[in-house]
């Protein structure tokens, strides 16, 4: 049997390239790319995290001609699927693609659902919304799907609380459909938030792909302020300056038209891009920056997901992002073609107010209770999603993010009908109070990424490193292409200071329990100080010198590689 499986592998990657070079003109694969494809091909769940533009969408694209029956890529936006769809090669071999979305008429869906059935199309696209539908499920079902894509899945964790709670849904809907193999794919998760994807997504012993998160052809720099009106100055001058073509994250739809109208002034193509437009207007924006007619977009965090234009040359932020994740993902839009790119974030201290509003926004405990008691009065005959919208009056987003919360925290469970039943003995009061915990310890760590953008913006030492470092990857400093960096500015060409002797205790990946924080892992050191991201507290910066001093403040439980025994 050894033998027989070592004969497949050599096969399986040969078959693989062949697909590759053959229907999609790509003559050669990463080794990375290559891997996660016979992983899936071999059936087996897995999660990639490579960087932005590194061709995340391959790992499916190719086996998805090698496989048994239709892949399902759950992607967040219709502008993406249809850019999806759009880079897709042509020829008689290349696998035929359709999206299901609310864009379509009765007739459109039909027609795509047709296709699917007969194998004329081997990609199907839905947005995670489509399939909170019993409808699509069924007809999904019926197509018995080989594969199960998650696109952008750092939604099941940075965003899954509160801005695409459907995202967390996912798990249910891949059993519903006879719980084919999963792939996720994300280009934002550090070594915590990887293992959160994979148990929200359901994921069976999954490999894991992860490729270094470095982009050293993207400049690092941030310009902090005091006054509001010069740092809008300043974007709007950089913006003008800099090579297009260019992109500008603004925090408010306003803001996106202020700076938008700015530009155009100056005589540039510049675009406001924001969800309070119409779709027809978002697609030709859209594609007028794709094809290069405009300069400049500003936008707000939702443009530029899965945006595949290499020649973007910088990235601007007008105001500080609400987290790290947030502000890689989108940095990660420029220089794709590997050559020098900019990015630039413009910080006001003042920033961290608006963001950390935003971060406090879950469920409250009226709708926790309610939407408990909708359960609890429908224990003999269970509701879906649906019905207990229906009963309750409140918006669909609401209800999903409080069931969400109520079944994080055991006191409700979804079955594979779609139907919410309550857990045995656990009464309304209760579950409405475990869940309101849940949705403390989401505020809380939300919170917490706030302030870790902020540090960036403050630190003083190398930023690459300090990025990097959050996403758990050590990097040695100076990187040469940062502000901090710039010898002419620090006077020492970015050279770090020696780390405190107890940083040998911490190494990254570090599973620790803090006595008033709880368990967490070990993200990155920056000389005198860990970060840590504790499971109910969030992310936590440390003064070695005050753990070092204080027995029990910071207990080792596992070091990398070592078992599960504390220290």
């Amino acid at each position: 049997m050894g033998r027989t499986r070592a004969r497949r592998e050599p096969e399986r990657a040969g078959r693989l390239r062949a697909v590759a070079d053959e229907v999609f003109g790509w003559e050669n694969l990463l080794p990375e790319q290559l891997t996660a494809m016979e992983w899936v091909v071999g059936g087996e769940d897995t999660l990639v995290v490579m960087p932005t533009g590194s061709g995340k969408s391959a790992v499916y694209q190719v086996p998805a001609l090698l496989l048994s029956g239709p892949v399902v890529v759950v992607s967040p936006l219709l502008a993406l699927q249809r850019d999806q769809i759009a880079g897709l090669p042509d020829g008689d071999r290349a696998p035929g693609a359709v999206a299901v979305n609310s864009d379509l008429g009765a007739a459109q869906t039909e027609d795509a659902w047709n296709a699917v059935l007969r194998g004329d199309a081997r990609l199907l696209y839905l947005s995670p919304e489509q399939l909170t539908k019993d409808e699509v499920v069924e007809r999904l079902a019926e197509a018995r799907p080989a594969l199960f894509v998650v696109d952008e899945a750092q939604c099941v964790s940075s965003w899954g609380h509160d801005f695409r709670p459907d995202y967390l849904r996912l798990e249910q809907a891949v059993r519903r459909v006879g719980r084919p193999p999963v792939l996720a794919l994300t280009a934002t998760a550090a070594p915590p938030v990887r293992k959160e994807i994979t148990e929200r997504l359901g994921m069976r012993r999954p490999r894991l792909m992860v490729t270094g998160f470095d982009r050293p052809n993207i400049r690092l720099e941030v310009r902090r302020f005091q006054d509001d009106t010069d740092r809008r100055v300043s974007v709007v001058e950089r913006a003008a300056a800099e090579p297009k073509p260019g992109i500008v994250y603004a925090a408010t739809r306003k803001d996106t038209e202020h700076y938008a109208g700015e530009l155009a002034s100056l005589g540039l193509a510049a675009e406001a891009y924001h969800a309070g437009l119409r779709a027809a207007e978002r697609a030709r924006i859209h594609d007028a920056f794709l094809s290069g007619a405009a300069d400049v977009v500003v936008a707000t965090s939702a443009f530029g997901m899965g945006i595949d234009k290499e020649d973007v040359r910088f990235v601007l932020h007008a105001s500080l992002p609400g987290s790290l994740d947030a502000y890689y993902q989108e940095i990660g839009r420029c220089g794709r073609d590997g050559r020098p790119a900019l990015a630039v974030l413009h910080y006001r201290p003042q920033d961290t107010g608006m963001h950390t509003y935003f971060a406090g926004r879950t469920p409250g405990r009226d709708t926790l209770s309610e939407v408990a008691g909708a359960v609890h009065d429908h224990r003999r005959d269970p509701a879906d999603l649906d019905e207990l919208r229906e009963d309750t009056g409140l918006s669909r987003n609401r209800v999903t993010a409080a069931v969400n919360l109520l079944e994080e925290a055991d006191a409700v469970a979804t079955g594979e009908d779609g139907e919410v039943r309550p857990a045995p003995g656990v009464s309304p009061g209760e579950a409405a109070e475990q869940a309101a915990r849940a949705a403390q310890a989401h505020r809380r760590t939300d919170r917490s990424r706030v302030e870790m953008a902020r540090a960036y913006a403050e630190t003083t030492g190398c930023r690459r490193r300090f990025l990097l470092g959050y996403f758990g990857e050590q990097y040695e400093a100076p990187c040469g292409n940062c502000d901090s960096c710039d010898e002419e500015d620090t006077g020492n060409g970015g050279r770090e200071e020696p780390a405190h002797p107890a940083a040998a205790s911490y190494p990254v990946g570090t599973e620790v329990r803090h006595e008033r924080w709880g368990e967490g892992t070990v993200l990155s050191e920056d000389q005198d100080r860990i970060t840590v991201l504790f499971e109910q507290a969030g992310y936590r910066t440390l003064a070695l010198e005050a753990v070092a001093g204080r027995d029990g403040l910071l207990t080792v439980l596992r070091r990398p590689g070592e078992d599960g025994r504390a220290t």
